[in-house]
C-alpha cells in the first residue's frame, strides 16, 4: 500500500477545516467540559484487529497502512479509536489529520484538547499553539499543569518573553503558582529569555525545589554568561542537600570553560567520574569542550579517544578544540577521520572545518568541503554561507568568496561584514569600500564589525578627506565609544599621514586596548617620530595593559627609523627578561634592520649568526636593505647568498643586489644579477604612485606616458627640475651605466613619485598639501628632488612609501635623511 497520507472521508464545515485560530462555534453549541462526561466503550472494541494494529502502530507509514480498515469497518466514530488516532497523528506531526479527526468528535472530553495542544506545541508555530491555547479556554476547558509547562516552554524556546508572561499571569489566576512544575517552567522561561534576574525571583519564591528546578537555574545562569554565579549556585546544592546529576555536570562544564578555571573544570571530573557519569556521551563530550576551552586540548583527546560511543557534538568538540587552540591542520585531521568513519557532520561541523581550512590556508581541501555543502543541501544557511566567503577570502580567493556572495539570497549583516572584510584583506580596497556604499544603499545599517573591516581599507587609501567622512559616519553610528573602532580610526588617520589627529583621537579615549597602544607607537614609528613612539611606549608600561609581542615589534621598529639603536637593544632585551615574551623571527628582523640602518652592520652579521633559530628571509633581507644604505657590496653578498638559498624566486633582492654592484660602479657584477635575473625569468616591481584628486585616485607608474595630461606633465617636470637645480638640486646618477649623463638625468625624471608629484602641483591650489603613496622604497634621487621641490613650490608634500611616511616641507624631510 502506499505511504502518502490516507485522506480521512469526513465532511468539515469551512470553520472547521482552517487553523486553529479560525472562528469558534458559539459557546451555547458545545457541552462545557469542567468536568470530562465518562464514555463507555464495549470490550469488543479493544479486542477488534484495527485496535491491536493501532497500539502495535510505530510510524506514519503504518498508520497509513491501518486507516483503510478503520474507515472499512466503520469505527472512525469510535471513542477508541478517534483517541488513538488524534494521539497518533499529533505525535508523528501530522495536525492537519488530527484536526480533521479532532473535529468531528461530537462530545470531545478534555483530553483530546490537551492531546491536540501537545501535538501543536511539539510540531507547529508558538501562534497555531497559542491560538489552539485560546479556543480550549473558550470551549471551557480547564488547563492542567502540563498544558502550562508545554506553552511556557515554546514560548521559552522562541524567546517570546511577553506571550510567557501572559501563560505566567494565567497559571497564577488557574491557582497553580505553588505547583513544581509549573513553576520549574516559568523559571525557564525568563531564564531563556535572558531576564535571568526574573528567573532567580521566581526559583527563590519556591517553597520546594527539585533537582530538575536546580539544574535549570543553574543551566539559566551558564547559558546567559553569568558562569561565576552558575558555579556558585552548585554548591548551594550541595548545602541544600541535592545531589548533581549528569545534567548540572553538562551545565555547570561550559561555566567552569567560560571563567577558564581548569581547577574548577577538574573538581567536576573528578565528580563525574565517582559518581560513575564519565560513560556518558553527554557528559564526556562535555569534558572534551572544557578541556579544549581551557587550553589543555591535550587532555581533551586523551578523553575524545577514550569515548566507546561519540555524538556528533563530540567530533564537533573536538574539531572546534584544536581550532581554537590553534592547530588548525590537526582539527582537519580530526573532521577528516569523522568523514571516514561515516558520521554525518551538522552544519557546526561544516563550519568548524571551514574556519579551520581557512586558518591553514587549505584552499584544496576547503572546496571540497563546499562541495560537502551541496551535497548536505547546506546553501540556505547562512551562517554556512557566510563561514564559506571568510574562508575562501582567508585563502587567498576572494573571487570565489565574491562568487559565493552573490549568489547567497538572504544575505545578513554579518554576509556584507564578511565579505568587506575579504576584500580589504585581499588588498582590493575599492572593492571594499564599494560593497560598504552597497550595503547602505540597502538601507543595512554597519556596526562596529563592519566599521573595524572598512576603516584599515580606507587607511590603505591613505586619502585625509576620506578618513575624515568615515569618522564622521562613525559619530552618526554612536560607535564612537567601541574601543576596536576607535583603535582603527587611530590608526587610520596616522596611515593617511595625519599623526596629530591619531594622537588626538588616542588621548580622547576613556578605555584602551592593548591594540590601541601599538596602533599609536607603530603610527609614531612610520612617522619617524621615534623619541615619541619610546615616550608612549614607557607610559605603557606604567600602567595596567601589558605590551604584547606586536607592541614590542612596533617600538624596535619605530626605533630602527629614528637611529636609536641603543634604546631599541635595551627593549629587545627586556621582552624575555622583564615580561617572558620569546622572540619571533619578526623580532630578531627587526633588531638586524635596527643594528643596519644605524651603521653598526658588523654587529648586526654576527647577530644573524648567534640568533638560537636559524634566520628566515625577514632577517637576511633586513641584511640587505642595510647594506645598500650603507653601500657595503661584504656584507651584501653575504645576506645575498643566502636570500637565493631561501628564496630564489624572488626579483626584488636581485634588483637590491645589483643596485649595490651599481653604486659601487662594480658593472660586471651588476650584468652577472641581471643575467641571472632574465634566465630566471625575474622581473623588477615597476614602481607605482598614487595621487587622489576629486574623488578620483590617479596612478602613476615609472616612464608611463598613458595619463591624460602626460604631455602637460613631462613639460611641467621639466621646467620644475630646472628650478630645483638652480636651487641646488643635484640628480643622482651614480646607479645608471651605458647611457650619456643627459640621458640619465631622464631616466630619473620619469619615476613614478615625481610624475604624481607634477600633476598633483598642476591640478591643486597653491598652500594645498600633496599626498602620495608608492608601493616601493623611495629612492635616493626623488628623495633629494621632493626636498627642493617642496623648497621652491613652498607647498607640503607627504609621501608614503613601502616602509614609512616622509613630510617634505621647506626643503626638509621628517625622516632626517634617515629612512
Amino acid at each position: 500500500m502506499s505511504s502518502n497520507l490516507v485522506v480521512l472521508p469526513l465532511t468539515l464545515n469551512a470553520t472547521t477545516q482552517k487553523t486553529p485560530s479560525s472562528k469558534f462555534p458559539s459557546s451555547a453549541a458545545l457541552p462545557r467540559h469542567s468536568l470530562s462526561p465518562r464514555v463507555y466503550i464495549p470490550p469488543h472494541i479493544y479486542k477488534h484487529p484495527a485496535a491491536v494494529l493501532l497500539e502495535l502502530c510505530t510510524s506514519v507509514k503504518e498508520l497509513n497502512q491501518i486507516l483503510p480498515l478503520i474507515i472499512k469497518h466503520g469505527l472512525c466514530g469510535e471513542h477508541l479509536f478517534q483517541t488513538k488516532l488524534v494521539s497518533l497523528f499529533c505525535s508523528y506531526g501530522c495536525l492537519n489529520e488530527a484536526a480533521r479527526v479532532f473535529e468531528r468528535i461530537e462530545n470531545k472530553v478534555d483530553a483530546f484538547y490537551h492531546t491536540m495542544l501537545k501535538g501543536y506545541v511539539n510540531h507547529s508555530s508558538l501562534d497555531t499553539a497559542f491560538s489552539f491555547f485560546c479556543r480550549m479556554r473558550h470551549d471551557g476547558v480547564t488547563p492542567v499543569v502540563y498544558n502550562f509547562a508545554y506553552l511556557l516552554k515554546l514560548c521559552g524556546d522562541n524567546s517570546d518573553l511577553r506571550r510567557g508572561k501572559e501563560i505566567h499571569g494565567q497559571l497564577i489566576s488557574s491557582g497553580l503558582s505553588w505547583n513544581l512544575f509549573a513553576m520549574t517552567g516559568v523559571v525557564n522561561l525568563y531564564a531563556k529569555c535572558r531576564e535571568i534576574d526574573d528567573a532567580y525571583r521566581m526559583f527563590d519564591r519556591m517553597p520546594d525545589r527539585d533537582l530538575v528546578s536546580w539544574n535549570t537555574i543553574v543551566s539559566g545562569y551558564a547559558q546567559n554568561g553569568v558562569a561565576r554565579v552558575a558555579l556558585e549556585l552548585v554548591s548551594k546544592m550541595f548545602e541544600e542537600g541535592q545531589r548533581p546529576d549528569s545534567i548540572t555536570v553538562v551545565s555547570t562544564l561550559p561555566a567552569a570553560a567560560d571563567v577558564g578555571s581548569l581547577r574548577i573544570g577538574k573538581a567536576i571530573h573528578g565528580y563525574s567520574i565517582r559518581a560513575g557519569f564519565e560513560g556518558l556521551v553527554n557528559v564526556s563530550t562535555a569534558l572534551v569542550d572544557m578541556y579544549s576551552k581551557c587550553k589543555d586540548v591535550g587532555t581533551a583527546r586523551v578523553l575524545f579517544d577514550g569515548m566507546n560511543r561519540r555524538s556528533v557534538v563530540s567530533w564537533n568538540s573536538m574539531i572546534d578544540g584544536y581550532v581554537e587552540s590553534g592547530d588548525p591542520e590537526e582539527a582537519l585531521v580530526i573532521f577528516q577521520r569523522m568523514m571516514n568513519e561515516g558520521v554525518q557532520p551538522t552544519n557546526v561541523t561544516v563550519m568548524q572545518a571551514l574556519h579551520a581550512c581557512a586558518d591553514s590556508g587549505n584552499l584544496e581541501l576547503g572546496k571540497f568541503v563546499h562541495r560537502l555543502v551541496d551535497e548536505l543541501k547546506l546553501g540556505s544557511d547562512v551562517s554556512v554561507m557566510n563561514s564559506l566567503i571568510s574562508m575562501y577570502s582567508k585563502c587567498k580567493r576572494v573571487d570565489l568568496a565574491s562568487d559565493v556572495f552573490a549568489k547567497l539570497k538572504n544575505k545578513t549583516l554579518v554576509s556584507w561584514n564578511a565579505m568587506i572584510l575579504g576584500y580589504a584583506q585581499n588588498g582590493c580596497v575599492n572593492e571594499a569600500l564599494n560593497s560598504f556604499c552597497q550595503m547602505q544603499s540597502q538601507n543595512i545599517k554597519p556596526d562596529s564589525f563592519t566599521m573595524v573591516s572598512v576603516i584599515p581599507a580606507l587607511a590603505e587609501l591613505s586619502i585625509p578627506r576620506q578618513a575624515k567622512w568615515i569618522h564622521g559616519l562613525v559619530i552618526r553610528r554612536f560607535l564612537n565609544e567601541n574601543v576596536f573602532v576607535m583603535t582603527a580610526l587611530v590608526d587610520m588617520y596616522a596611515k593617511c599621514g595625519a599623526i596629530h589627529t591619531a594622537r588626538r583621537l588616542f588621548d580622547t579615549m576613556k578605555a584602551r586596548h592593548v591594540i590601541t597602544w601599538n596602533s599609536m607607537i607603530d603610527g609614531y614609528g612610520v612617522h619617524g617620530h621615534g623619541r615619541a613612539a619610546v615616550e608612549l611606549f614607557m607610559d605603557m608600561q606604567k600602567g595596567d595593559i601589558k605590551p604584547n609581542h606586536i607592541t614590542f615589534l612596533c617600538v624596535l621598529s619605530a626605533c630602527s627609523h629614528s637611529g636609536l639603536v641603543d634604546e631599541g637593544m635595551q627593549f629587545f632585551n627586556s621582552m624575555k627578561k622583564d615580561y617572558g615574551l620569546e622572540p619571533a623571527m619578526d623580532h630578531y628582523g627587526a633588531v638586524v634592520d635596527l643594528l643596519g640602518r644605524g651603521g653598526r652592520l658588523h654587529d648586526a652579521w654576527e647577530f644573524i649568526q648567534q640568533m638560537p633559530v636559524k634566520p628566515e628571509i625577514s632577517v637576511y633581507g633586513a641584511m640587505l636593505g642595510a647594506c645598500k644604505i650603507h653601500k657595503s657590496v661584504d656584507f651584501a653578498e653575504k645576506a645575498a647568498e643566502k636570500l637565493f638559498e631561501l628564496n630564489p624566486e624572488e626579483g626584488g633582492y636581485h634588483v637590491l643586489l645589483a643596485n649595490i654592484y651599481a653604486s659601487a660602479s662594480m658593472w660586471k657584477k651588476v650584468a652577472e644579477v641581471r643575467g641571472m635575473m632574465q634566465k630566471k625569468g625575474l622581473q623588477k616591481t615597476p614602481g607605482c604612485s598614487l595621487v587622489e584628486l576629486r574623488n578620483e585616485v590617479h596612478s602613476f607608474y615609472s616612464g608611463s606616458t598613458e595619463h591624460p595630461q602626460s604631455r602637460k606633465i613631462y613639460a611641467f617636470l621639466e621646467k620644475l627640475v630646472g628650478k630645483i637645480k638652480a636651487a641646488g638640486y643635484v640628480p643622482e646618477t651614480n646607479s645608471i651605466h651605458d647611457v650619456e649623463d643627459h640621458v640619465k638625468e631622464q631616466l630619473l625624471n620619469t619615476h613614478s613619485e615625481k610624475l604624481a608629484i607634477a600633476f598633483g602641483l598642476l591640478n591643486t591650489t597653491r598652500g594645498t598639501t600633496i599626498h602620495i603613496r608608492k608601493n616601493l622604497r623611495v629612492c635616493g634621487d626623488c628623495h633629494s628632488a621632493t626636498k627642493y621641490i617642496s623648497l621652491v613650490t613652498r607647498r607640503e608634500i607627504i609621501v608614503r612609501d613601502m616602509h614609512r611616511f616622509h613630510h617634505f616641507k621647506n626643503g626638509v624631510c621628517s625622516c632626517g635623511d634617515y629612512w
